[in-house]
């Protein structure tokens, strides 16, 4: 049921919750705001039960066959992907960037009001003036789109939506290889409703992280020669460029290696996990970390430091309790990270738990924080057996999901 609401107001574009640019074969009615936004809410919180209620099954002996699970898993992610972009308007931005690299230009300087036309209309107001804060491979992977989409930004956002479910679909494929169980891993992340939501019927790029860093694990579990250390540092060195935020996949694999004593193999991914992204970045110049400074200082509501900023900013001024943020937002994550790696299901590789801890950590902690980041966490946790912080998980993505589950439209309730 919730999948099916997703796809209903993906189906019912343009409304509240999803872009301005339907997919031309839609023909249901437009949505009003307020039918759309408790639609929506109500897929998300459908999903949520239906995911909890299947791991709770799961957890009581449930074993369908993974094969239909897949399969079942894979027609919703195809259904969703061909409707328009449901819950944000990270799609149109990304169809911007890559627009503007498409034909030439730098996304890390021009922004999508100046680049204007069709394209810069759909990018909501919020992030019309911001240039890319995304790595080099987010931008070739958004210009190939936009290359294939032309002056059309809804062929340009579909071949996204479909690039993306494959990649999803990728991922769910190599977790059921690899994980110890096949069953919670599809569960967890082909089947799971309220990941389809949030990553595949958002369409976000966090789906690609996901997938190069379930790579990554694999060549570091495999470990069998000097080569699978620099490939997989290399594939976290990829994952950065596509968003910067996943070099904490980087430390958490790298750690566990320096305390067991394995100082060769910890060099080798942390020197391929450095230099990949140096090369990337260094294709467009020091200047394209430029907006990633300026997106550092962004606090998302609600949040803890949403409050602090308010009350620190009355009682101390904008620039200390800005200091204060980001001093002791890590401090914050670190910690949050230690009690959580020791929730982790005993067994669990290290390389899997520490990586697992420190993202999800770093989802409660961090001062701007969305539902879809969320996604490394899953892919990492369905490594691993149940345990209640499975559960915290898909609370935690349901409660994001409803505080940030408009169209990038801004409520208007």
């Amino acid at each position: 049921m919730g999948i099916a609401l997703f796809g209903l107001v993906g189906a019912s574009a343009p409304n509240h919750n999803t872009l301005r640019a339907p997919i031309p074969w839609l023909r249901l009615p437009a949505m009003s705001d307020t039918v759309s936004q408790a639609v929506t809410c109500a897929a998300i919180v459908l999903s949520c039960l239906g995911a909890l209620g299947m791991l709770n099954a799961h957890g009581r002996g449930w074993r369908p066959d993974s094969r239909l699970l897949f399969g079942a898993g894979a027609l919703a992610v195809l259904v969703v992907a061909n409707l328009t972009p449901v819950g944000s308007s990270d799609t149109a931005s990304y169809a911007a960037y890559g627009r503007i690299a498409a034909l030439g230009g730098d996304p890390y300087v021009t922004t999508p009001a100046q680049l204007g036309g069709a394209y810069g209309h759909l990018v909501s107001e919020g992030w019309r003036s911001t240039p890319s804060v995304y790595g080099p491979i987010a931008t070739w992977w958004q210009a190939a789109a936009a290359v294939v989409g032309g002056d059309r930004p809804w062929l340009t956002i579909w071949a996204l939506m479909l690039a993306n479910a494959a990649a999803f679909l990728g991922t769910g494929h190599l977790l059921m290889r690899t994980a110890e169980d096949p069953v919670r891993a599809g569960l967890l992340w082909t089947a799971n409703p309220l990941l389809i939501g949030v990553l595949v019927a958002g369409g976000h790029l966090d789906t690609l992280v996901a997938c190069l860093a379930v790579c990554a694990i694999h060549f570091v579990h495999r470990a069998a020669r000097w080569h699978h250390d620099l490939i997989a540092g290399g594939l976290v060195g990829l994952a950065c460029g596509v968003k910067i935020s996943t070099i904490l996949l980087g430390v958490g694999l790298a750690w566990p290696m320096l305390r067991s004593g394995a100082w060769g193999r910890a060099a080798r991914v942390t020197c391929a996990a450095l230099l990949t992204p140096a090369l990337l970045y260094g294709v467009y110049g020091l200047h394209a970390l430029a907006p990633l400074s300026a997106a550092s200082h962004l606090v998302s509501e609600p949040s803890l430091w949403a409050v602090f900023d308010r009350f620190g900013t009355a009682s101390l001024g904008h620039r200390a309790a800005e200091t204060a943020t980001s001093v002791l937002w890590p401090l914050l994550m670190l910690a949050l990270a230690w009690a959580l790696r020791r929730r982790v299901p005993a067994g669990t590789p290290a390389v899997v738990a520490v990586p697992f801890a420190l993202t999800f950590a770093w989802v409660l902690a961090a001062p701007w924080t969305m539902p879809w980041y969320t996604a490394l966490a899953w892919a990492l946790a369905a490594l691993f057996r149940q345990g209640r912080l499975t559960q915290y998980l898909v609370v935690t993505t349901a409660v994001l999901a409803l505080s940030h589950n408009s169209g990038g439209h801004g409520w208007t309730l």
